[in-house]
């Protein structure tokens, strides 16, 4: 019996099928941006609403560099593109890789895929309708007496994205559990072993990821524990299957 030849790919197909994931990926993104863009004003008005609704009355936004009024709008409405685009980057990045990946790993690629977009998705949402609206009434109220909180356009839209990528990793981390046990680094078992561990880094990470102040920290850390034990639950059920076998080898040798 014969079988018919198996197709070989080269390297230089898969550069080619790889330009051509990403092309589609860019003209996405521009196609999103485009229908944004002229949005722009009204995006950042949005974006900037937690702020200006906890500034002192009077006070205002304002634009140190001359190009921030349209460039920081600019910047927000191309972020925002790339954040709506996303389930297409993804299903980009997983029509290229799944060729190689067995039927077992496609079923647990993508819903992996859809659950960090989702959860990178929620993690934004948590930012802007709890964090930001907390966060700025608070370092509004601790303002020295005598000083006029102005705070500038372009300096507002670094610290709102450095929150937004922040938070949106952070809850990453079930996904990012699930992944280190699927493949062997770790196991649910030992990962409760080392929660105190894990305490003690939601904290400093917290820290380290947003603004110098307690509140902040405290917000970006506390779900950081609750989706560790998320993604320690979801792994487990991963892991059920090969602890029972291991349970079955050992019974087998205690028999022998």
């Amino acid at each position: 019996m014969t079988y018919p030849p198996v197709k070989t790919i080269s390297l230089f197909d898969h550069l080619l099928e790889l330009r051509d994931r990403l092309l589609r990926s860019v003209i996405a993104v521009i196609i999103v941006f485009c229908c944004l863009v002229y949005f722009a004003q009204d995006i950042y008005q949005y974006v900037a609403q937690p702020l200006l609704a906890v500034m002192p009355e009077g006070s205002q936004m304002i634009a140190t560099d001359v190009a921030s009024p349209f460039f920081a709008p600019f910047k927000l409405t191309l972020v925002l593109s790339l954040f709506i685009a996303m389930p297409f980057v993804l299903y980009q990045i997983w029509s290229f890789v799944a060729p190689g990946l067995y039927s077992s790993e496609k079923r647990l690629v993508a819903p992996l895929m859809f659950g960090s977009t989702l959860l990178f998705y929620s993690g934004i949402a948590f930012a802007y309708f709890l964090v930001f609206p907390v966060v700025f009434a608070f370092f509004t109220s601790v303002a020295p007496e005598g000083v006029v909180i102005a705070t500038d356009i372009s300096s507002y839209l670094d610290f709102i994205l450095k929150l937004f990528f922040a938070f949106g990793a952070a809850f990453e981390i079930p996904i990012a559990i699930i992944l280190m046990c699927w493949t062997g680094m770790t196991t649910p078992h030992s990962l409760r072993e080392k929660r105190a561990y894990v305490v003690v880094g939601a904290f400093v990470i917290g820290m380290l990821l947003t603004p110098p102040d307690i509140i902040s920290q405290t917000m970006l850390a506390v779900p950081m524990l609750i989706l560790f034990e998320i993604g320690i639950i979801i792994a487990s059920f991963y892991h059920k299957e090969d602890e029972n076998q291991l349970v079955d080898v050992k019974e087998n040798k205690n028999e022998k």
